[in-house]
Parts: structure tokens; sequence; C-alpha cells
């Protein structure tokens, strides 16, 4: 493998670093107590990567099983337990625990655990996760028509 082709070709360099404090307020509260953080959107990576932190209220369950046919899903665990399923078995993570979900590749997580939890999510190339994060927790109240483009929209496809 090697570098891509060069996106920046113009003069020697350029201010353009985007800073966000750790107290920054969070961008979404979820229905369950947590938050999610964009800390870097498909906009502002111009469709590279798109980077979350998503953190779990105590017990707040999560996804169930499914997979991307477009975007890779990654997962770095910051704190707390978060259960996540690989495909063949859960495995309860710890701080420091990462899992590459490659596209196609079966995946879930949740907060079964006492204690909130917290992680990172990478989605790549980027997709504008941002509308889902905000609409998911509403879609069980839809017509199942409507359900079915959303999650086909935001290239998410359920197993159970």
């Amino acid at each position: 493998m090697s570098y891509p082709e060069p996106t920046y070709t113009a003069g020697e360099g350029e201010i353009s670093a985007q800073y966000r404090p750790a107290d920054t307020a969070p961008d979404l509260l979820t229905r369950t107590g947590g938050s999610t953080h964009y800390l870097a959107t498909t906009e502002t990576t111009r469709g590279e990567f798109g980077l979350y932190r998503i953190d779990m209220a105590p017990r707040a369950g999560g996804p169930a099983t499914h997979f991307h046919r477009s975007i890779s899903e990654s997962f770095f665990i910051l704190g707390g337990t978060v259960r996540i399923y690989n495909g063949e078995q859960w495995t309860d993570t710890v701080p420091g625990d990462f899992l590459h979900v490659p596209q196609g590749g079966l995946h879930a997580f949740r907060n079964d655990s006492d204690e909130p939890a917290s992680m990172l999510l990478l989605f790549t190339p980027g997709a504008p996760r941002e509308e889902y994060f905000e609409k998911v927790s509403q879609v069980s109240d839809w017509p199942e028509k409507e359900r079915a483009e959303f999650f086909a929209k935001h290239d998410t496809y359920w197993t159970d």
C-alpha cells in the first residue's frame, strides 16, 4: 500500500486545525441518560472519517446485531464496561480495549453494567451519522416502511 494522492496542493500549509476542549457540552443527549459528542464529523473531515464519543448511562442497553455495507466501525473503550459482540461472541471490554469491524462485519454493543461507560466510535469513510444518532431513538414509533428507509439510508442492516 502507498499513501493516497495529495488533497492539499496549495502553498506551504495553512491554519485550519479545529480544537475541541474536553469540557465541551455534548451535541446530543439520549433518552437513556447518555450523550454523544460529535468530535469529527464527515463534514469537518471532508468525508475521510467520523469520530464520536458515546457516553452511556448505567444499564443503557444498545443496538441489536447489525452490519454496514459501506462503512467500517471501530470501538475504543474509554471508561466503564462496554459489552461488545464481534459476530461470534460477547466480550465485556475494559478501558483501552479496541475492536475494528470492517464492512459487512456483524457487531453490537451495550452497557449492561450498573456503572456508566464511555467509548470512541470511528466510522470510515466518513458518513453523515449525526442524523442517525439524533433520530434512531424515535424510529420505533414510525411505520415499518419509513423505519426500513431510515436504516437503509444510514447503512444499517439488522440481523435479528
